[in-house]
């Protein structure tokens, strides 16, 4: 059976800041580490940072994830809305997958974020909120 790993959380400035401090000190990764409370990989992962930026730059965070803190642009939004009000029987995935097309087939936009476009503007219609329960047949 395969062994659960352990999740950590995201460190703090402060701990980014005393595992700098103890291994400028020191020089060794493996103390300063341990003082901090964090994973070796955790430092060679901010240390490209620290070394272009000091201790400022271990103040920002940011957010995990390609697509973390994007928008769809305004251009892509209004040619979903323009595919959905020209073609009404097309869904979410035809509506992405179109508008992947005429980029060369690099998406620009998911069928997820299509629904939620078309909701904003009013073209989907509201999804059913509780079904009616049916009585049982004997």
């Amino acid at each position: 059976m395969k062994e659960k790993r352990i999740a950590y959380p995201r460190t703090t400035a402060s701990q980014r800041k005393k595992l700098f401090e103890v291994w400028e000190e020191t020089g060794d990764v493996e103390a300063a580490c341990q003082k901090a409370r964090v994973s070796e990989r955790t430092f060679y992962n901010w240390k490209p940072r620290f070394e272009a930026g000091g201790y400022e730059a271990l103040e920002e965070f940011e957010p995990a994830g390609p697509t973390a803190g994007l928008r769809i642009p305004k251009e892509v939004q209004e040619k979903v809305i323009e595919l959905k009000k020209a073609h009404s029987k097309w869904g979410r995935r035809r509506i992405a997958d179109e508008i992947a097309k005429e980029n060369n087939w690099v998406p620009l936009v998911s069928p997820s974020s299509v629904r939620r476009i078309l909701e904003q503007a009013g073209l989907l219609p509201a999804p059913e909120k509780a079904k009616k329960k049916r009585g049982l047949k004997r």
